[in-house]
């Protein structure tokens, strides 16, 4: 195995443990974090990049044994076109936050937040979600998945002075364990019809349906979990914003995506036969997710909250397309299927890209600032050029603008939902349309959401004074945000190519690719033919120029070079001030009372002790109410219920040992 690719991958896998290893000196000498900890979390990031390209172009897979794990089951590992896929997201979003973090932890030497906790659990962070991806059996995904979940546990509880940073970060591992324990019952049931624990025997055991439909429902709990799936969803607004920014580049950007992973890895490859209720459990609970995420994004202040909650609604648009897939897949329409899953996993591609653009630029404003709150910026690109350049590319690109990445895979699903006429069932072609209106929907809703965030922080004057002192962020920040812009821009351009290297994927899982999206070369993109649907980036990016050509050229021509500046007429007014702009919550206002039912407002004048009026507005998640407390509500009863089994007595200790070792008898017996 001298030139596989997965020896690429386990380098890679080895630099990120690396990388840990290093910052465990970190206490001692502080810089050894920027200059060589995170450096090597960069090459890490290459490198899985290198290994993930070299399989999806060879369209190989490669397996491998290690002598790790339990004497009777050994680690094995694997690396095929479907590994590839997210071995290439994780080594862009990780090569990007190591020329980022490089300057962004500098901030962190002198503080008194630990530095070997930083680097270390960041190191096996990205050891944990390598490893998910390379696991050939459900021992070693289990183990890679909980080094995830506890290693980006810590990193949510890195600033855990603050009571909300240790909450959020309990809430989060607290879901994590529960999605992790339906994980593990759902590789139960295919250990069980499968005779073993590697993912071979599960590919080659035949259930039955019921169980079939019992383990995707698992599966679908864990990892919908995981990737922040309305109604349990609570936990990923409240972790992500409170993480260092570039962990929640990595948490939001890749770690969801390595849910979307595992979902795929379960159900298209290990599960057998796709029913076509799948399908729609999975249209009706991603088109809930998008659109309760991009409505609670809308009406945030806070920029990295906002943030967190765009990642709810763009992880609802990737598994309403993985619900067309598995829907066409059932119904016998594999060509259709096909195409769904990849416009699944270009979508998953690119909000990882865009996404983690924004949060680094989020981070960037941070660093600057100090601030979060978007009531409080404004003017940024005036004293941050760059960050905002790079935030405006990320804003376009998740709103689905051309000739940005995220118009294509979101136009790729919209053309796979459009063919709903060829199933039979009456039901399914009304559900589809349906899913589709929602999906408009989310659309407009999610460009008038980075509307909102990109005019009342970068754009008017500044609404406070430290903001109006805000200093461009050093140069290796830019070049992390410039990376990820441009791949933005590249994924836009040249879509073609990038269904080229996802085709394998398709035709691995389900037997057949979408050769015909490029059949007409590769200006063209023709998803179903050319006479059904075509798009051309480069020739929209022509169109977009010459328009510009045309307008700057008039203005030329019809304005004077020698222009005056002053104020204008204002009709007798007082001069504007930062005061007199929209907010946030202004902005928001209207959209926030037709979707009123949905959120729990707080509103009102609020007088302070010292006489002065405020105007008070917190919002609130419904799903917490809903869900979240009656649970809480019931685990607290009966907890209480077992505290009284805590009499002090030995005798009656004793006595329940002795029931318990009865039960125990009878049940084996």
């Amino acid at each position: 195995m001298p030139d596989s690719p997965l020896v690429l991958a386990l380098l890679a896998l080895w630099l990120a443990l690396g990388s840990s290893a290093v910052s465990l000196l970190a206490g001692r000498e502080p810089r050894l974090l920027r200059l060589v900890a995170v450096p090597l979390l960069g090459l890490a990031g290459v490198t899985a990049l290198g290994a993930g390209l070299w399989t999806l172009i060879a369209g190989t897979s490669a397996s491998a044994i290690l002598p790790l794990g339990l004497p009777w089951l050994p680690w094995h590992v694997r690396l095929d076109p479907l590994a590839g896929v997210f071995l290439v997201l994780i080594g862009l979003v990780t090569g990007a936050v190591g020329l980022y973090g490089r300057d962004y932890v500098r901030d962190f030497e002198g503080g008194r937040e630990s530095l070997i906790a930083l680097g270390g659990f960041s190191g096996l962070f990205m050891a944990g979600m390598l490893l998910v991806v390379l696991a050939d059996d459900a021992f070693v995904f289990m183990v890679a998945w909980e080094v995830m979940s506890l290693s980006s546990y810590f990193l949510v509880a890195f600033q855990h002075e603050q009571a909300a940073n240790r909450r959020a970060a309990f809430l989060y591992l607290l879901m994590a364990h529960v999605g992790g324990l339906a994980i593990l019952l759902g590789f139960g049931v295919l250990a069980a019809f499968g005779g073993g624990f590697d993912f071979e025997a599960m590919r080659a055991a035949e259930l039955t349906p019921l169980w079939a439909g019992v383990a995707f429902a698992l599966a679908f709990l864990g990892f919908g979990m995981k990737a922040g799936l309305a109604p349990l969803h609570a936990w990923l607004p409240e972790a992500h914003p409170v993480a260092p920014s570039h962990i929640s580049a990595l948490m939001s950007g890749v770690m969801l995506k390595v849910a979307v992973y595992g979902f795929i890895r379960v159900v298209l490859d290990l599960n057998g036969a796709v029913q076509w209720s799948w399908g729609v459990a999975l249209i009706v609970i991603g088109g809930l997710s998008a659109l309760i995420g991009v409505l609670f994004a809308l009406v945030q202040t806070d920029l990295k909250r906002l943030l967190a909650y765009s990642s709810v609604e763009n992880l609802g648009i990737i598994f309403i397309a993985l619900g067309l897939s598995l829907l066409f897949q059932s119904t016998g329409h594999p060509n259709l299927a096909a195409l769904a899953l990849v416009a699944a996993l270009y979508h998953a591609l690119n909000h990882a890209l865009f996404k983690s653009l924004l949060f680094l630029g989020a981070g960037a404003i941070l660093h600057s600032t100090h601030e979060r709150d978007l009531d409080q910026m404004g003017g940024l690109l005036r004293r941050m050029p760059w960050t905002g350049s790079f935030f405006l590319i990320g804003c376009l690109s998740i709103s689905a603008l051309p000739p940005f990445n995220g118009f294509v895979s979101e136009w790729l699903i919209f053309q796979s939902a459009l063919q709903a006429w060829t199933l039979e069932s009456g039901v399914l072609r009304s559900l589809v349309p349906i899913a589709s209106a929602v999906l408009a929907l989310t659309g407009a809703l999610v460009a008038a959401t980075f509307v909102k965030v990109y005019g009342i922080a970068f754009l008017g004057q500044a609404r406070s004074r430290h903001v109006r002192r805000a200093r461009p962020s050093p140069k290796g920040m830019w070049a992390g945000q410039g990376l990820l812009a441009g791949l933005c821009v590249l994924f836009g351009v040249l879509p073609t190519q990038i269904l080229g290297l996802l085709d394998p994927v398709a035709e691995q899982l389900l037997g057949t690719g979408v050769p015909q999206a490029g059949a007409s070369g590769w200006l063209w993109l023709t998803p179903i033919s050319s006479e059904t649907a075509s798009y051309s980036a480069p020739l929209t990016i022509l169109l977009l120029a010459l328009i510009a050509g045309a307008a700057i050229w008039w203005f030329k021509r019809g304005a004077s070079w020698r222009v005056r500046r002053c104020d204008p007429w204002d009709c007798g007014f007082a001069a504007p001030t930062p005061r007199m702009q929209y907010s946030a919550a202004s902005f928001a206002q209207p959209i926030r009372r037709v979707f009123a039912l949905l959120f729990l407002v707080d509103e009102g004048p609020d007088r302070s002790a010292d006489g002065v009026t405020r105007y008070r507005l917190k919002i609130a998640d419904r799903a917490w109410g809903w869900l979240y407390l009656p649970v809480a509500r019931a685990v607290d009863a009966s907890a209480r219920r077992v505290v009284r089994l805590q009499s002090g007595s030995v005798r009656v200790y004793l006595g329940w040992t002795l029931a318990t070792l009865l039960v125990l008898l009878w049940i084996i017996a």
